[in-house]
């Protein structure tokens, strides 16, 4: 009869724990007085049913926990309470406290139930005989019974598949400019002008008869020579665009799991017994 945190007992990767992180945030009553608060829930492995309320006792008893057997306790979801009759202070302090589960097994479960045993015999119900090797919670359903308890209300849980998504990198892209260099070749045809003196002998040699002012030392003839240069530069000039930019894929994912859900079971044979859907 192993004992498994309630939240053990079901999926780590459930992802909707509300139901099961409310209830352990419930505050324990013994009449006016507050006992504690739910730390935790114990769960028997082998049948999923509710065994203990691991109790944090808070100021009351200042830094212990406690095991509280289900079957004692009446829980009120409306004041977010649970109600134990007949709770005292001194059953508190003789309880062992609780620290791990790996302390819970047989002889400490038999202190436990010695301390709430005066509460359960005055609902008229005696002590069963067993030992270590036959006892079963049954056998004390005052103690560990909630089903058949007036106003007591019994959770069925069930597993869901959520869907969610994630927004992660999957790379960069980088997109930078870098120069390369070549040589580039160009012609540019020129001119340049260059002086031609042609001289001529006449075939028709008339005599002339030139006088001294025909001839004039120092007569000079003028031309202008001019010639064309390169003028090669280099200028830049917009050669290409390119523009970045996103598009969006769509695509989907699916996956398969088995899921677990609670189904009532009704043990109460040959009795009238009502079923209302709520």
């Amino acid at each position: 009869m192993a004992l498994v945190k309630l939240r053990d007992f079901y999926l780590d990767d459930r992802e909707d724990n509300s139901d099961i992180d409310e209830i352990k945030n419930y505050d324990v009553y013994a009449g006016n007085d507050k006992v504690g608060s739910v730390y935790d829930l114990l769960v028997d492995e082998q049948t999923g049913r509710f065994r203990y309320f691991v109790v944090d006792t808070g100021f009351w008893i200042f830094g212990k926990k406690v095991l509280l057997p289900v079957g004692l306790a009446n829980i009120d979801h409306s004041t977010r309470r649970i109600n134990v009759n007949s709770l005292s202070r001194d059953q508190v302090e003789n309880l062992p406290n609780y620290d791990d589960l790996e302390r819970v097994d047989f002889d400490y479960e038999e202190q436990v139930r010695n301390a709430y045993r005066p509460m359960a015999a005055s609902s008229g119900i005696t002590q069963p005989t067993y030992d270590r090797n036959t006892y079963n919670y049954e056998q004390e359903p005052s103690l560990y019974n909630i089903s058949d308890r007036d106003d007591q209300t019994l959770r069925l849980y069930e597993e869901r598949l959520i869907a969610n998504k994630e927004r992660r990198k999957t790379g960069e892209v980088a997109i930078g400019k870098h120069i390369e260099t070549e040589t580039a070749r160009v012609a540019v045809p020129l001119e340049k002008e260059r002086v031609v003196i042609e001289r001529t002998t006449p075939t028709d040699v008339t005599p002339v008869h030139p006088t001294d002012a025909d001839f004039r030392e120092g007569e000079v003839a003028r031309m202008e020579i001019y010639e064309e240069t390169p003028d090669i530069h280099k200028e830049a000039v917009v050669r290409e665009e390119v523009r970045v930019k996103k598009v969006v894929e769509q695509d989907t994912a699916e996956a398969t799991e088995t899921i677990r859900r609670e189904e009532l079971d009704v043990d109460a044979p040959g009795l009238p017994i009502v079923d209302k859907q709520g």
